[in-house]
Order: C-alpha cells, then sequence, then structure tokens
C-alpha cells in the first residue's frame, strides 16, 4: 500500500475541521515533518490564524511513533484534547488505516485523590485529625465546595480538576489533592486500583499522542525520573513561554509558615529531641525573617547561613528518623508520615541548595503585606539544563506565534541553549528556523501608533498627559478597548480615572473570574477591559469588540526584580549586552503577544496604540517594533483618532 501523502493527508484534516488549507500551514507541516524525519530540530514561528494545531498534528499522527505536545496554556489543552485530535484522527483514520490513540496527562496534584477524599488529609497537630467534610461547615464556602466534590468524585471519569465545572478554591482541591511526594503509591494505596492519577499515566503509556504542560515536561526533565512516557517526537507549542515555566519549576522557596508545618508534621513520628532541634531551627529562621527586606542577597548574610544550615541539619535527622519508626497509634499512619517527610524534605532540600551557594543560583527575599517574608532560591539561567534534557535523543519542534525577537529566532534559541542558526559542533544541537507567516493582511489590517509627544514614564506617580490620551482614543473608537497595563496599579489608576470621565464601561481584571470578564467583554463593544498579565497573552476576542489595543508603557521587569537583574549582569559580565539579551527581550515577547490581541480573523480592523513614545526615539525601539506584526506604523495622533473614528462608524453601520 503507498503512503499517504503528506498534503492529502492535511486536505482531509483540515477539511474535518471546517478550516482553509494556508499556505503557511502546509509550510510547518512540511518542516515537522522533515523534522521527524531526519531527527532534527525546528523552531517555528507561526502567526495566529495560520492553524499551527494541525500543523504539527498531522505530520506527527502520519509518522506513527509516539509524540509528546506540552503546552503552556489550559485552554489549548482542552482544544487539542477535546477537538483538534478527535476530528483530525477520525478524518486521517480512512487513509492512515489506523485510529492512533491520545491521552492527557498532568502532575499528579491535579487530579482527585480518593485516599484523602475518603480517609481525610492529615492535619497539623492543633487541629486533630479530622473528616474534613464534617469540619467545614456546609454553609461556608469551603464547606460547600467539599460536599460537592463529594458527589463530584462518584460521576467522574477522569478526577480531573480541569473536568470539573464550575471549578473550586485551591483550598478546598488541597484537601482532595496530593503532590507526587506525598502520594503512598499504587502499590500500598487501598485506593490504588481506582486511582485518577495512574489511570493517566496508564492511558498516556498506551497513546500515540500525549497533550502534557510544560510544567510536567520540565518536571520530567528535571527531576531525572520519567514522568512522561518513552517518546521519539516532542513538540512544544506556546515555546515563548518554556522558559519561564521551566524557572518556575526549578524554583526554591521557604516561608516560616510552610517551615512551621512541617515541623508539626513530623513531631507526632520522631521522638521529642528530635522534633525539638527541627522547632528551635524554625524559631531561629522565623527570627531572621522577620527583619528580611526584599532583594536580591548576593551572599547569603551570617545569620541567616546559620539558620538554614540547623534547618538543613535537623531536617536531615528527622527524615532519617522517620524512615526508621512505626507507630501504630498513629490513625492512617502511612498518609501521615508520607506528608510529613514530603514537607521536611522540601525544607531539607531548599536549605541545602541555598547553603550550597551555587554560583548559578540567584537568592532573594520577598515581602508580602499579608504572608510576611518568604526565601527564594531560582537558576540564573535554565539555557543548560534545557540543551542537556530537552534536545537528546528526541526530535523537537517548537513553536509559536512569538519566536522571532527583533527579526531573528537566535534570541529565543540562546534561552533554550541553542547556539545561533547553523552553528554546528560536537554537543551542539542543531536546528533551524522558519517562520511561515500569517494569513492576515496587517499593514491593511492595523495600525501601530506610538504616543510620540507625551512624556517618557516615569517609575512612580500617575501620568495625566497618558491619561488624557487614553481617554480621547477610547472616545474614538466607541469603547472596543482592551488596556494592557505593565502593572496592576496602572491598570486600578486608569480604571478609576476613566470611570469617572467616560460613559463606557470599564472592566478590570480581578473583579471577576477571567473568563466572565472576557466574555462581558466580547459581548457588548461599548465596553473596555482592563488589566495586565494574563490579559497580554490570554485574550481571543475577533470582531468588533475588540479594535483598539492600548499598551500604557514597554513592559520591561521591573529594575527591582532579583532574578531578571541577576541575568541580565551574568550577561554583562561575559561581554553581552544585559539589557538587550534579558530586559528587551522580555519586553519584545511580551508586546508581540499583546499586539497579536487585536487581529484574530481575517475582517478585523484597528489600532495597536503604545502610550510610551521610547518606542518611537530609543536606540532599541527599532528591536522592539521588529518583533511585533507588520501594522502600518504612525506617530500621528489625528490620524489614528480619524482611522479609529472611522473604523467605529462602519461596525456601527454593520449594526455591531
Amino acid at each position: 500500500m503507498t503512503k499517504p501523502s503528506l498534503p492529502d493527508l492535511l486536505h482531509a484534516a483540515v477539511s474535518a475541521v471546517g478550516g482553509t488549507e494556508r499556505p503557511g500551514q502546509v509550510a510547518m507541516a512540511e518542516a515537522v515533518a522533515e523534522a521527524i524525519d531526519d531527527n532534527s530540530h525546528r523552531l517555528i514561528q507561526a502567526g495566529t490564524g495560520t492553524g499551527k494545531s494541525l500543523g504539527y498534528l498531522v505530520p506527527a499522527l502520519a509518522h506513527g511513533e509516539r509524540v509528546v505536545v506540552a503546552t503552556a496554556t489550559l485552554a489549548l489543552q482542552r482544544q487539542l484534547v477535546e477537538r483538534d485530535l478527535p476530528r483530525t484522527v477520525e478524518a486521517l483514520h480512512p487513509q492512515l488505516r489506523r485510529r492512533p490513540q491520545f491521552a492527557m496527562l498532568k502532575g499528579r496534584s491535579n487530579y482527585l485523590c480518593l485516599h484523602r477524599l475518603h480517609e481525610g488529609a492529615p492535619q497539623d497537630e492543633e487541629e486533630g485529625l479530622f473528616d474534613q467534610f464534617e469540619a467545614a461547615a456546609p454553609t461556608s464556602k469551603l464547606g460547600q465546595d467539599l460536599l460537592r466534590l463529594r458527589d463530584w468524585a462518584d460521576e467522574t471519569e477522569t478526577g480531573d480538576r480541569d473536568d470539573l465545572t464550575p471549578g473550586v478554591s485551591d483550598k478546598a482541591w488541597s484537601q482532595i489533592s496530593v503532590s507526587s511526594r506525598e502520594c503512598l503509591g499504587a502499590t500500598k494505596c487501598a485506593y490504588g486500583a481506582e486511582c485518577f492519577a495512574e489511570a493517566a499515566r496508564e492511558r498516556a503509556k498506551l497513546a500515540d499522542v500525549v497533550v502534557t504542560n510544560h510544567a510536567l515536561l520540565a518536571i520530567d526533565a528535571i527531576e531525572g525520573a520519567p514522568v512522561l512516557p518513552q517518546h521519539e517526537v516532542l513538540i512544544v507549542d506556546e515555546a515563548h513561554e518554556l522558559v519561564s515555566r521551566v524557572t518556575g519549576v526549578a524554583t526554591g522557596e521557604l516561608t516560616p509558615g510552610q517551615v512551621n508545618r512541617a515541623v508539626k508534621r513530623a513531631a507526632k513520628l520522631v521522638d521529642e529531641k528530635t522534633a525539638d532541634s527541627l522547632q528551635t531551627a524554625s524559631e531561629s529562621f522565623e527570627r531572621v525573617m522577620e527583619l528580611a527586606l526584599p532583594g536580591r542577597l548576593e551572599e547569603v548574610p551570617e545569620d541567616l547561613g546559620y539558620a538554614l544550615m540547623s534547618l538543613r541539619d535537623a531536617a536531615r535527622n528527622v527524615i532519617s528518623a522517620i524512615g526508621a519508626t512505626r507507630d501504630k497509634s498513629v490513625q492512617d499512619e502511612d498518609a501521615v508520615r508520607k506528608q510529613a517527610l514530603a514537607a521536611v524534605e522540601t525544607v531539607h532540600s531548599v536549605a541545602e541548595r541555598i547553603t550550597a551557594g551555587s554560583e548559578y543560583d540567584v537568592v532573594w527575599y520577598e515581602r508580602h503585606d499579608r504572608f510576611g517574608a518568604t526565601l527564594r532560591v531560582a537558576p540564573l539561567s535554565v539555557s543548560g539544563l534545557l540543551r542537556e534534557k530537552l534536545f537528546e535523543d528526541r526530535s523537537v519542534v517548537l513553536t509559536s506565534a512569538t519566536l522571532k525577537l527583533g527579526g531573528d529566532f537566535n534570541g529565543i534559541a540562546a534561552s533554550l541553549g541553542l547556539s545561533a542558526e547553523g552553528v554546528e559542533g560536537e554537543d551542539v544541537p542543531v536546528w533551524r528556523g522558519l517562520d511561515v507567516g500569517s494569513p492576515f493582511d496587517y499593514p491593511k489590517q492595523g495600525i501601530l501608533y506610538v504616543a510620540k509627544h507625551l512624556a517618557t514614564p516615569g517609575r512612580e506617580g500617575t501620568r495625566g498627559d497618558m491619561m488624557d490620551e487614553l481617554a480621547e482614543l477610547i472616545e474614538a473608537a466607541g469603547g472596543r478597548t482592551l488596556g494592557l497595563f505593565s502593572s496592576m496599579r496602572g491598570a486600578k489608576a486608569a480604571a478609576e480615572e476613566l470611570r469617572g470621565r467616560l460613559d463606557n464601561p470599564i472592566l478590570l481584571q480581578g473583579e471577576e473570574t477571567l473568563g466572565e470578564l472576557i466574555k462581558t467583554f466580547a459581548a457588548d463593544p461599548k465596553t473596555c477591559l482592563f488589566g495586565t498579565l494574563s490579559l497580554w497573552q490570554g485574550v481571543d476576542v475577533p470582531g468588533p469588540s475588540c479594535q483598539l489595543v492600548v499598551m500604557d508603557r514597554i513592559p520591561f521587569p521591573r529594575p527591582d526584580d532579583p532574578l531578571m537583574s541577576a541575568r541580565q549582569k551574568s550577561v554583562e559580565e561575559h561581554g553581552g549586552n544585559g539589557f538587550m539579551a534579558v530586559a528587551a527581550t522580555h519586553a519584545a515577547l511580551l508586546m508581540a503577544q499583546g499586539a497579536g490581541r487585536l487581529v484574530r480573523a481575517s475582517g478585523d480592523r484597528g489600532v495597536v496604540a503604545v502610550l510610551d513614545p521610547r518606542l518611537a526615539t530609543a536606540r532599541y525601539g527599532s528591536f522592539l517594533r521588529a518583533t511585533l506584526p507588520d501594522f502600518w506604523y504612525t506617530t500621528d495622533r489625528n490620524q489614528v483618532r480619524r482611522s479609529l473614528s472611522a473604523i467605529d462608524a462602519t461596525a456601527q453601520a454593520d449594526g455591531k
């Protein structure tokens, strides 16, 4: 039997999802097939509307070997498993003569734990051991959530938190879930045969396509113990997010409250002397943390160093003691022991990591008004880790709408541990970049407007001229505005100010769930939506409700961000341009994602307005502009108001 051709397969899949075949999608599918065939690596930029999911799924399914697809957002995971994969598998079945299986796999804490549900969570000492369902008043929000979870447990097939709608609070979910460290293990657990997390793993082992998230991919790479099944091809979608997700997984933290909980959990399982030494170490750590001021610790201060060494040593003794004792008087002993061990091992590993003082780690204090001080440690760079763990023994395809920064792939490639494109050598993964473009006509569909006449934004204080400009732009657009702010403080200040000046409803992130806000924004063209980070990337509102996207300033990292400033300094010490490699790259990624909110369909028209003159006047402005979609560019404020008014008039004439 002749092997079906890739164009035929792609055509069948696109027809099945009711889409339109696009040249960029075809080019992408060919590049993915080529990478899989010759076991090489690709970075593929595929603009919004390309249909990139099918661009990689079709060649992956056609190849026949197991593929892992890792995404950053829950929305894309669901789209792949609930829509794209079922339709694509059905469409390709007649030609492939097989029906590839697919499955979703997440970290253990995303699944309901039947042991926790039925036996109750081991509680801290002063609370005693109790049934959390009885203890939470059924009239309280927590009580209602827990009762709903108990009912849901009887009907769910997956036990996956994301299949529960509406969702529940983190506090409620923590009562019926466990981390991988707290899990008893399927062989020791009375509910092992029915375990949702184990069932998900078994499904993944049998699947041809495993859909997971960046965090689990990072855990699989960092922790050495394989979580994902063996696979020949790895596709990383939303790849611009990968470095920050891997950094998040590789970051450790310690707080006095967390150490205190570990002490209480361990106390009932070890002798008094061992427990007392951990308690004493915990108290000295708490005293140091009370005086902690936010910022990076270039060297660990002496008092903190002593406190951490005491914690490390006391925790190590507790871990040994817990492993050597049994106490049948403790109800549900195995679960209590496992939870205590998990808590103490975390304290030990972070204390040991910080006292070891690796030059490749960054240590800093953070302070929160409500929760007090936190001590954090993160890798200075994850590029070496990614180069070593990601690109060996498999073909890797990384794709996103935003991978070219300043016009090439080398910036993103460096953050992933790759050399410049075309560089070959021993232990250097060879890769090629491909930009398949976008089906949208950006110069005709959108305008990039930079408010060059405004004052340069300072670090603090309200910007009166910026508020006036924003109000005028919203009035010209008739609402229809997504306001992207670099800080929550800026978003709140703008919402408060403009609610008093404009008739348009202004929604503010945090005042309702993100899903509800986006739904309300999409339903009423006169409405504006203001917010910060998750709006820069998480909004998909095609049509006339979003015809003006405003960025209040270039979203550079805060100058006092310990990790970013440490990374910048490290680049400079190695002879590079730290500002361009770290701060400008960070801003470029966010701006490209933010500008991508404007044109989501071929009929969309509108303006991206940047209320920061540095995009037009600073030397790095051209680098940032080269990362944005190729909109028609202007600094003429009158021209942009006329354009917005015309777009608004057209939408109104169309009854929208």
